[in-house]
């Protein structure tokens, strides 16, 4: 079975689809992609895992198509898995953070790529206002 949005094929089990997010940091904003397929907004970058990927590699892979950046410091934030989190489907996505390296370019399901600092957030797709939201809180902890 194919997904109607964006082609992914759906397994026959009803299990959630494993999918990544990357939280790409460059200096001291993040990295926000404009979709161009549904749901419509701006979201973090990321995508689901191909069969045979890790979820590192996903993260790595997803960022590149997205974003046109190389990823530096990959390592693992937390993984969201609310059986609503994405209007398309159930899915658990692993957030990962890392510093981005490259020239921003807007590619792929991407179309734009901009950076945007902790006060000036666009409004989020998906659960990523909660992602954002637990990522600068724990940076709020780590800073004190």
């Amino acid at each position: 079975m194919k997904c109607d949005c964006c082609g992914q094929t759906i397994p026959a089990h009803r299990n959630p689809a494993p999918t990544v997010d990357i939280i790409i940091e460059i200096e001291d904003k993040i990295v926000f992609i404009k979709r161009k397929n549904p749901p419509h907004g701006w979201a973090l970058p990321g995508g689901f895992v191909d069969y045979g990927e890790s979820f590192e590699q996903a993260a790595i892979r997803e960022a590149r198509e997205e974003t046109s950046l190389s990823l530096t410091g990959l390592r693992q934030f937390h993984t969201y898995s609310a059986p609503n989190r994405d209007p398309r489907g159930h899915t658990a996505s692993t957030v990962f953070i890392a510093q981005g390296l490259g020239i921003l370019q807007a590619a792929d399901d991407a179309a734009e790529a901009r950076l945007f600092g902790p006060d000036n957030l666009p409004k989020l797709v998906f659960d990523h206002a909660q992602i954002m939201a637990d990522y600068f809180m724990l940076f709020k902890q780590e800073t004190k």
